[in-house]
């Protein structure tokens, strides 16, 4: 059997799409702002842009790829397993181009075969999945992001010297599912994935004895590996983490844990028990660190979030902002309708569970007076272009809602 090529680092053709992806993403008035010191000023706004911000390597590079795969097989069907980032834009502009999406409704038709070519996203995808198309005899692209890459190497390892990983991650994301099958690979593999602090707890009562048996795996039954028994599965444990996620939350996890083990089996068993890797990735730590700078050094008068809602890496920067001032988390700029109302996902603070929050108006949001400073940043997923658009849709209505000019 002919084994089908996987093409993992680009597919020479970087130079022949260069162009495509300045024109669907660059943007001139990002470029001005950072050669403004990250400042904009128009009449009575300024706005205040986090340092890092938007398209991290990873996400340039599955885009990059994703346009290089489309030319190189032009005239065969492309495919992606699922969104390729969590942005609609994006994504939005990957379908004009011709690459369909096996998750859409439909899809494949006719089934995948010998000759159809599936793009891999920055998530990755389950080990299981994998197999599956290669057993199909697809050509597959792999854009899976190094940092996860990294993450599996420690869920690996985790699961070869007799560890339950735990992973610190929401359970249907697809880096999580991806991230978990690789505990599986190994006979005897087993994880644990809780979504915050409350469910840490959850778990770190019971590792400490205190918990509920019935109770658990009725909290964490969609959450563990097949056969999961916490009475054993408990007793050596190593952390992971969706790299997406709030890093001081994860830290916390990780600490919260690493107690529990301590008061159940003593400091001198935690060597054998216990294990513990920072597998957040620097590009959403380097986000996060950017955007508390900016908190710290500037007066803000509210933030502005720009990503999907269903990205990870952006709901948690609109949770770092909402502990200290007005924000608002925005897909896309057409959510900023006018100057009197915006559509947004409410942000639950970082000390609270996280939860899925419908989209809401909110009237009078953008002060009708006086000068006006706006922080801005954007999730990891969200190109440069929208950022910019963001920019000149608020110095418009900024301008709308000035006060007249005095009469001489």
């Amino acid at each position: 059997m002919v084994q089908p090529l996987i093409f993992r680092k680009g597919l020479d053709l970087k130079d022949a799409v260069k162009g495509d992806l300045a024109r669907d993403y660059h943007s001139d008035v990002v470029e001005q702002i950072r050669a403004a010191d990250y400042r904009y000023d128009n009449g009575r706004l300024t706005i205040h842009l986090a340092r890092e911000f938007g398209f991290c390597y990873g996400v340039d590079r599955a885009v990059d790829y994703a346009y290089q795969a489309r030319m190189r097989f032009a005239d065969q069907r492309v495919y992606l397993t699922g969104e390729i980032i969590h942005n609609p834009h994006v994504n939005e502009k990957l379908r004009t181009a011709g690459i369909r999406f096996l998750s859409d409704p439909g899809e494949p038709s006719p089934e995948l075969g010998a000759g159809d070519v599936v793009i891999i996203p920055a998530f990755g995808v389950t080990v299981h999945e994998l197999a599956r198309l290669q057993g199909l005899g697809c050509t597959l692209v792999d854009t899976t992001c190094g940092s996860v890459l990294n993450v599996w190497k420690n869920v690996t390892r985790y699961a070869r010297e007799g560890f339950t990983a735990v992973i610190h991650g929401k359970v249907k994301h697809e880096e999580t599912q991806a991230t978990a099958s690789q505990a599986l690979k190994t006979p005897g593999g087993r994880y644990l994935v809780v979504l915050d602090k409350v469910e840490a707890e959850e778990v770190c009562a019971y590792i400490r004895g205190t918990g509920d048996r019935d109770a658990f795996m009725s909290r964490f039954g969609k959450a563990v590996s097949v056969g999961f028994d916490p009475d054993r599965d408990l007793g050596h444990i190593g952390l992971a983490n969706q790299t997406t996620m709030l890093m001081s939350e994860s830290l916390e996890i990780a600490a919260m844990l690493r107690q529990a083990m301590e008061d159940r089996y003593g400091v001198e068993a935690l060597a054998e028990r216990y294990r513990a890797f920072d597998t957040i990735c620097s590009a959403t730590q380097e986000r996060q660190d950017a955007v508390i700078a900016l908190l710290d050094s500037e007066a803000i008068d509210l933030m502005l979030v720009v990503g999907g809602y269903n990205s990870s890496n952006t709901c948690n920067l609109a949770r770092i902002c909402a502990d200290r001032v007005p924000t608002y988390h925005i897909a896309d700029v057409d959510r900023i309708v006018s100057a009197d109302r915006i559509r947004h996902r409410p942000v639950p603070p970082s000390d609270q569970p996280l939860a899925k929050l419908p989209e809401i108006e909110t009237p009078d949001w953008l002060p009708r007076h006086g000068a006006v400073r706006v922080g801005l940043t954007a999730g990891a997923s969200t190109p440069n272009n929208i950022i910019g658009i963001v920019v000149e849709r608020l110095a418009v209505h900024a301008a709308e809602t000035a006060p007249a000019a005095p009469p001489r």
